[in-house]
């Protein structure tokens, strides 16, 4: 699990005016939200109050054939989602989106980020009679806003008064029977965005990408803090919670986000490639060539080898047909499974001082591998270039790292993970300088998992499957 940074999760919602294949554009939208969450997937589809649904474990494509996006019929409004589990372990029952039903009729919700205080939460609703069959934070979410929808006059209110009890990242798209509803916290930790199909449709998506794969247009990006209620009346915004000061993560520019996508008004290519600039900067060193770790380490690399005028090689080719549930039999083949998802371009280091940019080090073991790689098919030199500064602190706001222990920063200094990792040099981009990637964005940063500086109060551990122990292990 340490080995990499593994996804996000990645949500969708459509409101069209009239009955269509809503379906059919959340499938595809998934489809280019897929690099967010590769464990599970899900498409809810509201005909009239009438909900339809289908989640299940797998890529969008191995869960959703035309058969099964059929049985889901038509209507005027869709969501979906795709999943990496940061709370709560892989299985179908912690898919989403989740569907509940109440007194006030059916709910239906998809979420990105992570709470801080799901614990407490979840305890509090225990003790009131609740019953979980998740173990996932968006449950909690469910049953804050169904409580206050017992209350309150309608779906946004008791949504506006529900997030109050809500602290940490959240971006959440939420589907009543008749309106569809996105927001995001107030310190708007991960992305959303809104735009409009040609048909008039209002949609809304982690990235703008998603947009772009139906014909969507691009309008803006959610506030942090902003509530967006679209209905027959139209668009409204609720900037109650709006006003804070905005820390987005900024490894969303680093590795998370595509290229492709506009995120606070940036883009997320340019600030790979400026990534690769700063590095060149702050981090010099002769060499023949410049090669990038497919894919989040293309983009930098290019960049750096424009500052440098160090040529830029393609130095892997990736097998595009190996997906994370790629089995591993034995340990042999676990050691060697880079060499199977990756393969060098044995002409273009053989002889040559190369300068490898990857976006980060977790673990250290993966990157050994690839440096054995490089240096097997005859590189002089081997230089790496890490787009993002070392990981030192856990993050709690939905990025998969959740232990210092397993982290190679935390015990290693800079030239002895050097040794570690087989490179002649190592050097990664300062926090100073990660924060200048995107240019000119509309938004301030969370760097926390690099400098400890958290932009709100965490707790002291949060294990990702806080909800799922044995006997005895109870904390």
């Amino acid at each position: 699990m340490f080995n990499t940074i593994n996804e996000e999760c990645g949500v969708f919602g459509i409101y069209s005016n009239k009955t269509t294949n809503v379906a059919a554009d959340a499938y595809v939208a998934l489809y280019a939200l897929q690099h967010r969450g590769q464990e599970s997937c899900g498409i809810v589809v509201n005909d009239k109050g009438v909900f339809s649904y289908y989640k299940d474990l797998g890529l969008v494509h191995e869960v959703f054939d035309k058969e099964r996006l059929a049985k889901l019929g038509n209507g005027n409004i869709a969501i979906g989602h795709v999943r990496y589990s940061t709370t709560g372990n892989s299985n179908r029952s912690n898919a989403q989106p989740l569907v509940v039903r109440h007194v006030k009729g059916p709910l239906s919700i998809a979420h990105n980020g992570n709470l801080v205080n799901t614990r407490e939460l979840r305890e509090e609703y225990e003790l009131k009679g609740a019953i979980f069959h998740s173990t996932n934070d968006t449950e909690v979410i469910s049953y804050a806003i169904t409580e206050q929808r017992l209350i309150q006059p309608s779906i946004e209110d008791a949504v506006e008064k529900a997030v109050e009890k809500l602290k940490g990242a959240y971006s959440l798209v939420i589907m009543s029977p008749k309106k569809l509803i996105a927001l995001r916290d107030p310190n708007g930790f991960r992305p959303l965005c809104m735009g409009r199909t040609k048909e008039g449709a209002v949609v809304v998506a982690s990235e703008s990408c998603a947009l772009d794969s139906i014909g969507a247009v691009f309008e803006r990006d959610i506030l942090p803090g902003e509530m967006v209620v679209v209905d027959e009346n139209g668009v409204r915004s609720i900037q109650t919670h709006c006003g804070g000061p905005s820390t987005f993560c900024v490894f969303e520019y680093v590795y998370f986000a595509r290229p492709d996508s506009v995120i606070e008004g940036a883009g997320v290519h340019n600030a790979r490639m400026r990534a690769g600039e700063l590095l060149w900067k702050e981090h010099p060193v002769d060499a023949d060539v410049v090669i990038g770790v497919p894919d989040s380490g293309l983009d930098a690399a290019l960049g750096l080898a424009n500052a440098s005028g160090i040529p830029y090689g393609v130095g892997f080719i990736k097998n595009r047909y190996v997906g994370r549930t790629f089995i591993q039999p034995s340990q042999s083949q676990r050691t060697n499974s880079v060499r199977i998802k990756l393969n060098v371009v044995k002409e273009v280091v053989r002889g040559k001082r190369v300068i490898l940019i990857d976006d980060s080090i977790v673990r250290g073991t993966t990157c050994r591998h690839i440096v054995d790689l490089i240096r097997e098919a005859g590189a002089k030199e081997v230089h790496m270039r890490i787009s993002s500064p070392p990981f030192t602190n856990p993050c709690y706001f939905g990025t998969d790292i959740d232990s210092r222990e397993n982290l190679i920063a935390c015990n290693m200094s800079v030239p002895e993970i050097a040794k570690h990792i087989g490179a002649d040099s190592l050097g990664y981009l300062s926090v100073e300088n990660v924060k200048k990637i995107a240019q000119n964005p509309s938004c301030g940063f969370c760097t926390a998992c690099f400098d400890g500086k958290y932009p709100i109060p965490v707790p002291s551990e949060m294990p990702k499957d806080k909800f799922e122990f044995k006997i005895g292990e109870e904390s």
